[in-house]
């Protein structure tokens, strides 16, 4: 069995500490180890512990809602030693997690990485900017609780230095407060101030198939350790090349969670995240004759008159309603979903109440 001291020295490189340490002490007391999840896949987990990196069963850990499933980032109580099969037992409470919605009917979340502290949305410069995505990104980001961060990769095939300031500012301008970094792992451009962003958190790396997501975490890890395949040239898109997520130290401090790349990002309960993406216009918004104004057709308002005037883009407005809709849908289908559930519930509490009475009543039980 380790001892706290033990655990501190061997976990701390992940970012286990003190606060991690009190919330595991009960599994401690059961004789449990800690560790942090780097790999799920199969029904089974890689998870780095005191005593090195220990392949663990997950099926105390896959309840059927996939939010609260075992997860890359997540820190562990594995069983100890000797133990055959070996088990995780449980997760500690999770202090952020980046979150979308699946693709299935269900309108169900899917979690893609916990514990993390930064979020990098890793956007190609290889084709043409898509500002909309960008902004789904960000306010994903924001609702996890994370600083994000847009890295605008393959920033050597922008040779104009006019060009590429425009790119960058039309980016900062769709994501306030969020550092804008452009990056070449061909030139080196950016790599260094990248590194020291993400020494000393757990960062997760987020983009589209074709990203450079794989190549820059190669860059900051130092190593070959992502594989990576060219993208088409017809729309810089490429095969998913890292296929699970996988959380790996870098040489400068930190752990990097690398992801496949996303499709789709649907939101998932990102209210919060799309107001801070879009703060200018909720400032705006507070000059509004009507407080619940819409932002549509409503007399003296002050969001519509920003973009008449040219002080707000018309684009940034098209794309803070399309959010804002898709977010207010994708809330109601799940609060609709989880009555249907608790309804379900509780038919099936009353079946068996009523089968138990009926049994006590003719004496069989």
């Amino acid at each position: 069995m380790s001892s706290p001291d033990d655990a501190q020295r061997a976990l701390a490189p992940y970012g286990w500490d003190d606060d991690w340490a009190a919330a595991f002490a009960p599994y401690a007391q059961q004789g449990l180890v800690p560790g942090r999840v780097v790999r799920v896949d199969r029904g089974l987990c890689d998870v780095v512990t005191p005593f090195g990196t220990v392949r663990a069963d997950t099926e105390f850990v896959v309840p059927r809602d996939p939010l609260k499933v075992i997860c890359t980032g997540d820190w562990a109580a594995v069983d100890p030693d000797g133990a055959d099969p070996r088990y995780v037992r449980a997760y500690l409470p999770r202090r952020r997690s980046f979150v979308r919605s699946t693709s299935s009917k269900r309108s169900e979340g899917q979690i893609l990485a916990a514990n993390v502290d930064l979020v990098i949305i890793a956007v190609s410069l290889a084709v043409e900017l898509d500002l909309g995505r960008v902004e789904r990104f960000l306010a994903l980001a924001w609702e996890s609780g994370a600083q994000p961060v847009v890295v605008l990769t393959k920033a050597d095939l922008v040779p104009d230095a006019v060009t590429l300031s425009h790119l960058v500012r039309d980016v900062e301008t769709s994501a306030p407060g969020v550092p804008v970094l452009p990056a070449s792992a061909t030139t080196g451009e950016g790599l260094d101030v990248l590194a020291a962003v993400v020494a000393g958190g757990t960062s997760v790396l987020l983009g589209q198939s074709g990203a450079g997501k794989s190549t820059l975490a190669n860059e900051l890890l130092g190593t070959d350790a992502q594989v990576v395949q060219a993208a088409r040239d017809v729309d810089g898109k490429g095969r998913h090349t890292t296929t699970t997520r996988n959380l790996l130290l870098l040489p400068g401090g930190g752990a990097l969670i690398d992801t496949p790349g996303l499709r789709g990002v649907g939101l998932w309960d990102a209210g919060s995240g799309v107001e801070r993406v879009f703060s200018e216009i909720e400032e705006l918004a507070r000059g509004c004759q009507f407080h619940d104004c819409a932002h549509e057709a409503e007399p003296s308002c002050a969001v519509l008159a920003a973009v008449a005037d040219g002080v707000l883009p018309e684009r940034r407005l098209d794309s803070f309603r399309k959010l804002l809709r898709e977010n207010r849908y994708i809330v109601a289908k799940t609060d609709a979903r989880t009555r249907a559930d608790l309804r379900r519930e509780w038919k099936q509490k009353g079946a068996v109440g009523r089968a138990a009475h009926r049994a006590k009543r003719t004496g069989r039980i």
